[in-house]
């Protein structure tokens, strides 16, 4: 077996928080998808999305995530839009373990209120937007795409447990895919 797994989920899920300790615990790498992207084009995920669109942004994510799933016992923290592709959807599928990290409106929304590096969130929350206008634009996108998420296979729901034991619970299911040896 393929020993690579996808954390996918809304931005702001926490795959980027849960990624790094998965994989260090595990003795495995971590990449962040849209890190690499930024490090190969030398731009802001935001700039190349301001300066050569949505659609072209989205086949570098595609290129460079085939590239970075070369490795074995890796994690990769995929974009909030990566598995939106169904290409993408299904070379993930057929080269390791999906996990969604699933998470409220309400806890998306308190951890990127304040960031400014997400392009689409940008135009989501703007300055003069309430909390429950936040909550609810938020709410819209990930219906959206929630349906991509659930072809995880597996969804977690990071809500209702704190940072440590979300982790544990991970490599419980990591072990039981891969054996006790990862």
């Amino acid at each position: 077996m393929k020993r690579r797994i996808y954390l996918t989920g809304f931005m702001g899920s926490g795959k980027s928080t849960i990624g790094p300790i998965l994989a260090n615990t595990l003795g495995w790498d971590f990449f962040d998808l849209d890190k690499v992207i930024e490090e190969k084009k030398n731009k802001k995920v935001r700039e190349i999305f301001d300066e050569e669109g949505e659609e072209s942004f989205r086949e570098i994510e595609s290129v460079v995530l085939k590239e970075i799933s070369q490795k074995e016992k890796i994690i990769i923290s995929l974009g909030g839009g990566t598995i939106i592709k169904k290409d993408n959807l299904d070379f993930m599928k057929s080269n390791g373990v999906i996990i969604y990290l699933k998470t409220s409106e309400e806890k998306i929304y308190q951890r990127l209120r304040f960031k400014t590096d997400r392009p689409i969130m940008n135009s989501i929350l703007t300055e003069n937007v309430s909390t429950a206008d936040g909550i609810k634009k938020i709410s819209e996108l990930l219906t959206k795409r929630e349906k991509y998420y659930l072809n995880a296979d597996v969804v977690f729901d990071i809500d209702k447990y704190p940072v440590g034991v979300t982790v544990d619970k991970i490599i419980q299911i990591i072990k039981q895919r891969y054996g006790k040896n990862n």
